[in-house]
C-alpha cells in the first residue's frame, strides 16, 4: 500500500460519546476507510484520490448542536502503515482461552490461538466491543451452526467461531480495506473455508443463519436489524455489539419487536455486548 497516499483529518470532539461512535459511522459513509481513537476525539484516514472539497458535506453530527467538533487534515506523508502498527498492536489474551496477537508476537498457551495483521482495519480485539464478543463466542456453542459475522473488520471474529466448530461462515463488510484484511487473516489461520463477501446488509437476501454476529454501531445495528433478524434460523442465537448501556432499550425494544428474547449482557466501559434468541 506504499504507493497510496492518504489524506488525514484530526477531530477534536466534545463530549467524547456518543459523538465519537456517531463521528466515525458518519465518515465511514462518507467514505473514509479507517480511523483511529484517542483520548480528545477520533483521527480520520481517506485515500488522496477518493477525497473532495465537499468531503464533509454530509456528516451531519458536524452541524449539531449536542456536540462541539473541531478539526483540520493534511496530506499524509508516505506511510509504511504495517511498522506503524507493529510499534502499537500489543497481543491480548481473553478468559485465558483465546489470544488475540500479530505474526510477529511469540504463540501463547491457549485453546485458541487468532493471528491477527490488522493493517488499518477494526477487530484487534483491543475495543471493548470486540473483546466482549469474542467472550460471547467462547461461552456459547458453534459447532456444526451457520453463522454470519456482519461488519467482520479484521475477521476475527468469524475466525474465532469456525475454531469453535461452525459448520459455514459468512464474514461481510462494506468497506473495501476491510474485506482485503479479513481474506488475509482467513488464510493466516487456516479458515481459508470462511466465505468473505464485500457488501451490506443488501447481500443477506436469502441467507440464513443459525448464529449472526454483528458488531458495527447503533444506528446501523437499528437500520438493519429487519434484515439480520428474517436471516436468523428458528432457535437461533444474535449476538450485537457497538454501542452503549444507555442504547439498550432501544436496541432491545427493535429486537422485541420481531419476538426476539432478551438473554444476556456483557458489559466493559459503558460499551455492551448483547445476547437475543430467536
Amino acid at each position: 500500500m506504499s504507493n497510496i497516499i492518504y489524506i488525514g483529518y484530526e477531530f477534536t470532539v466534545t463530549p467524547l460519546q456518543p459523538g465519537v461512535e456517531i463521528l466515525i459511522a458518519e465518515l465511514g459513509y462518507a467514505g473514509f476507510e479507517s480511523f483511529v481513537e484517542n483520548d480528545y476525539g477520533v483521527t480520520a484516514y481517506i485515500q488522496k484520490e477518493e477525497w473532495q472539497e465537499a468531503i464533509l458535506e454530509d456528516v451531519q453530527i458536524l452541524n449539531s448542536e449536542e456536540f462541539k467538533i473541531d478539526y483540520s487534515f493534511s496530506e499524509i506523508e508516505q506511510t509504511n502503515w504495517n511498522a506503524e502498527w507493529e510499534k502499537n498492536f500489543n497481543p491480548i489474551v481473553v478468559d485465558d482461552i483465546c489470544a488475540v496477537r500479530a505474526p510477529f508476537h511469540n504463540k501463547f498457551d491457549t485453546e485458541y490461538d487468532i493471528i491477527i495483521e490488522p493493517k488499518m482495519s477494526f477487530g484487534t480485539g483491543h475495543h471493548e466491543t470486540t473483546h466482549m464478543m469474542i467472550q460471547h463466542i467462547l461461552k456459547n456453542e458453534f459447532t456444526n451452526k451457520s453463522v454470519l459475522d456482519m461488519g467482520c473488520g479484521t475477521g476475527v471474529l468469524a475466525i474465532l467461531a469456525k475454531m469453535k466448530g461452525a459448520k459455514t461462515v459468512d464474514a461481510v463488510d462494506y468497506d473495501n480495506w476491510c474485506y482485503i484484511n479479513s481474506l488475509e487473516n482467513v488464510e493466516r489461520n487456516n479458515c481459508k473455508d470462511i466465505n468473505v463477501i464485500e457488501g451490506d446488509a443488501a447481500v443477506l437476501k436469502g441467507k440464513k443463519y443459525d448464529v449472526i454476529i454483528a458488531n458495527i454501531n447503533r444506528n446501523i445495528l437499528l437500520q438493519d436489524m429487519q434484515t439480520y433478524i428474517s436471516c436468523l434460523n428458528e432457535n437461533g442465537m444474535l449476538f450485537l455489539s457497538g454501542f452503549y448501556n444507555d442504547d439498550i432499550p432501544v436496541i432491545q425494544a427493535e429486537c422485541e419487536k420481531y419476538m426476539l428474547k432478551y438473554n444476556e449482557k456483557l458489559e466493559r466501559n459503558q460499551w455492551v455486548a448483547l445476547k437475543f434468541l430467536n
